[in-house]
């Protein structure tokens, strides 16, 4: 159980750096954001509380296909927005291209691992992470189809309502399925009381 809580937590801690390190590259945020941005420009309900409805959205997703939230669905809500502050009081800006395109590459790479880490503690993914791996459940789709399929949708109705699209916001959605596919089996924790058919492969 503890080994369980600690890789959950500096999971989801690298998540938020990792966010903080791909808004900083400033050359295209992800798509979820995207989507924000374009729901943002026909409600000015403000780009934060859209974030937070969007969960609320994806949350109901669940329930077709039979996704449980667990105690790390509340802590991503909570923890992934502080400790992008974080990374972005750290980190600095206006940076030369270069060390821009560094960063993405890096943000991208530690979320693919804080991905892999925090769902592989076994105490239930974040809201869009879960919409992942519940529909690879149900479906039997490797993880790169699923999680590509669900950024590449996100990222077209986002950029169809007029969210900012750019380079990396592309690269995001391309990428981040596979590099998923190799992160979520290699920290997964194997535990007796979870099938193996419940661990994402």
């Amino acid at each position: 159980m503890t080994r369980r809580l600690i890789q959950l937590l500096i999971g989801l801690f690298l998540y938020g750096i990792g966010i903080a390190l791909i808004v900083r590259a400033a050359i295209g945020v992800a798509p979820w954001d995207v989507l924000a941005q374009g729901i943002d420009n026909y409600t000015h309900l403000g780009f934060g509380l859209i974030t937070v409805l969007l969960s609320g959205v994806v949350l109901l997703l669940w329930i077709p296909i039979r996704q449980k939230p667990g105690a790390g669905t509340l802590l991503n809500a909570l923890l992934i927005g502080p400790s992008a502050d974080v990374g972005l009081w750290l980190l600095p800006a206006d940076l030369d291209l270069w060390a821009r395109v560094l960063f993405f590459a890096a943000g991208l790479l530690m979320i693919a691992i804080a991905t892999g880490l925090y769902i592989g503690a076994h105490f239930g993914p974040g809201p869009r992470d879960g919409l992942m791996t519940g529909l690879h459940q149900r479906t039997g789709w490797k993880i790169w189809i699923v999680r590509t399929g669900i950024e590449v949708i996100v990222l077209g109705i986002g950029w169809a309502l007029g969210g900012n699209v750019g380079i990396g916001t592309v690269l995001f959605a391309v990428l981040i399925g596979p590099l998923c596919q190799r992160t979520i089996p290699f920290f997964t924790i194997r535990r007796p009381d979870v099938p193996s058919a419940v661990v994402p492969r």
